[in-house]
């Protein structure tokens, strides 16, 4: 990184901008309008400075996320090609949902399939297969997506950047073996409010959960990051995201599996 960083200053000024984003609550203008010369390997190299710096904080990484995977997320945003980030312990929710504690400016709730590995993954070469051997098991879960670039104004640069646009995520309590399911075949329900929101399938994730994660796995081990035993691996939403407000209670069932609820405070 150091390297990367006597070529192109950027990298450290927005990895900064980021952090201090986040600790303050607050947007910045979108990167790619400022700096048009950044690279999507740039944008990667600004998230690890981002997290270093929650790192030096003492938050711990506990898993990594796959971002914009289903055509319907990708639609949303207008970005059109999957991202990565990377969760901490202090993005992981157990009970409500504190906008405030958890500093989110504009959260948006995604449901999605959470797979918590028991053996490491590091690629190039990961296959589908290899992600159901080294899972443990897999969760319903809900992440809350969140944007420190400003009013959600963002392409591939800025998401990559901020870390693929993560908040905070919480799983539910059912646990799966994977091999019991049919992956792209997994049906989830949302509802909002009591009220039905959407409905999706694994499938709407490059095919299969199991295929994102691969996909995860060998794009990280070009970075020299792998998947390591006892992460939690957010896979894609399977729906288009909602926004979400204090007050707000959204649960997802994830069909033969067991639910998830995000309620907001």
């Amino acid at each position: 990184m150091a390297e990367l960083d006597k070529l192109n200053p950027a990298i450290r000024r927005f990895g900064e901008e980021l952090y201090s984003a986040l600790r303050n609550r607050k947007t910045i203008l979108p990167i790619a309008e400022r700096d048009p010369t950044l690279t999507i390997e740039d944008a990667y190299e600004i998230s690890l400075e981002f997290l270093a710096r929650r790192c030096a904080d003492g938050e711990k990484v506990v898993g990594k996320k796959i971002g914009v995977t289903s055509r319907a997320v990708q639609d949303m945003l207008g970005v059109h090609q999957p991202d990565f980030g990377f969760l901490t312990d202090w993005m992981a929710v157990e009970g409500d949902i504190s906008i405030d504690d958890k500093a989110l400016i504009a959260p948006r709730a995604e449901a999605e399939i959470a797979f918590i590995l028991k053996r490491g993954l590091k690629g190039p070469g990961v296959s589908a297969s290899d992600v159901l051997s080294a899972t443990e098991a897999i969760a319903p879960c809900f992440e809350i997506v969140d944007s420190r670039i400003h009013d959600w104004r963002i392409g591939i640069i800025d998401t990559v950047a901020d870390n693929a646009s993560c908040g905070v995520f919480i799983l539910g309590e059912a646990r799966a073996d994977p091999h019991n399911f049919d992956l792209p075949s997994l049906k989830v329900s949302v509802h909002k409010n009591g009220e039905p929101l959407s409905e999706g399938f694994g499938a709407a994730v490059q095919g299969s959960p199991a295929e994102a994660v691969a996909w995860l796995a060998n794009t990280l081990g070009g970075f020299g990051v792998s998947l390591d035993a006892g992460d939690i691996i957010l896979s894609g939403s399977l729906v288009p995201l909602a926004p979400a407000v204090k007050g707000d209670v959204f649960e997802m069932q994830l069909h033969g599996i067991g639910n998830c609820v995000a309620r907001f405070v």
